[in-house]
């Protein structure tokens, strides 16, 4: 799976929130893994830490788990299918239960699996 071109030429501090969940995503569907929101959280965090500070990435880069969801919910529409090169129809992200927790985890679905 390639970065969209939509992505490709942005610098990664214009990089929007949407943008910043599908590549978290996208890596963890390379890698085959499963992420909560907090471990979504985490990772973003961790990226622009990384790149400009952790100063930075607490300030600018913290998004709630309600925001991760909703951005998770904005993947399934057209206008983000279309912006990221994502299948147009199918579901693409799924969720399971966490085993012996209470929450959800979500991937990438784009092979029909």
């Amino acid at each position: 799976m390639e970065v969209p071109r939509s992505i490709e030429k942005k610098s990664r501090n214009k990089y929007t929130v949407d943008d910043c969940v599908f590549m978290t995503l996208r890596a963890g569907y390379l890698k085959n893994n499963w992420l909560m929101f907090h471990e979504i959280q985490q990772k973003i965090v961790n990226a622009y830490a990384g790149w400009y500070g952790e100063e930075y990435a607490r300030r600018k880069r913290f998004y709630g788990e309600n925001t991760i969801s909703a951005c998770i919910r904005n993947m399934r529409k057209d206008r983000c299918r279309e912006l990221y090169d994502l299948p147009r129809y199918g579901e693409i992200v799924i969720k399971r239960k966490r085993h012996n927790s209470k929450g959800y985890e979500y991937k990438f679905n784009l092979k029909g699996e």
